[in-house]
């Protein structure tokens, strides 16, 4: 490999692990204080990188939080919502994925950030934008896909794979996030998340199952 094309690589991963390095001080800052209460100077602080660094990467606060939105939603969406097309178990593919979905939903640090995006989006459209493009969009396509493998394989009866795959996720929260988001309970046990997979999966296959 050239000379060039080696040091062009070593910089663009430098690049990479500074970006990321600001997006994890960016994370930690806008959780402790809001999206308003948050500052450049606090951000750059909490990253351990001077101001001027900071906004060599992002020109602004909003772009700063934009950016983080995308990536915490998209990594969240390829972690939760890899499926096996070929996996014949269903119910079991479907209730491994509404633990996994579920208990992501309902942790602290994601209700935060929904509450922020939700507060901050009236004034700044493009927050939950890129909140619903990089997370619930982002799952629905990959579930609407495996859906679409197990209706091809006779294993279900579904006309609209996109709409059966928010029935899903919708029936797996049944309440439970909402309850969070107006701090109106506590977070489910194990055993209560369980048992709410539990009947999502059992209801979407009564609908969706194939016939007797």
């Amino acid at each position: 490999m050239a000379q060039g094309a080696v040091l062009e690589r070593v910089q663009a991963q430098h690049e990479g692990d500074k970006r990321r390095q600001i997006l994890d001080g960016a994370r930690t800052v806008f959780l402790s204080a809001g999206f308003d209460g948050a500052s450049m100077g606090e951000i750059a602080r909490a990253a351990g990188v001077s101001k001027g660094t900071l906004y060599v990467y992002f020109e602004n606060k909003e772009d700063l939080f934009e950016a983080l939105i995308i990536q915490e939603k998209t990594s969240l969406a390829e972690a939760l919502f890899t499926l096996d097309a070929g996996d014949p178990d269903v119910p079991g593919v479907l209730a491994r994925l509404g633990t996994s979905f579920l208990t992501e939903m309902c942790r602290p640090e994601h209700v935060s950030v929904v509450r922020m995006v939700i507060g901050a989006c009236e004034k700044f459209p493009r927050f939950g934008l890129a909140f619903y493009e990089a997370g619930p969009a982002c799952g629905v396509e990959r579930l609407s896909g495996y859906l679409d493998a197990q209706v091809a394989a006779g294993r279900l009866r579904i006309a609209d794979t996109e709409l059966a795959a928010r029935h899903f996720l919708h029936l797996c929260q049944a309440g439970l996030l909402t309850r969070l988001l107006f701090g109106a309970g506590g977070i489910a046990d194990a055993a209560q998340m369980r048992h709410q997979v539990d009947e999502a999966v059992r209801m979407f296959l009564a609908g969706y199952g194939p016939e007797r």
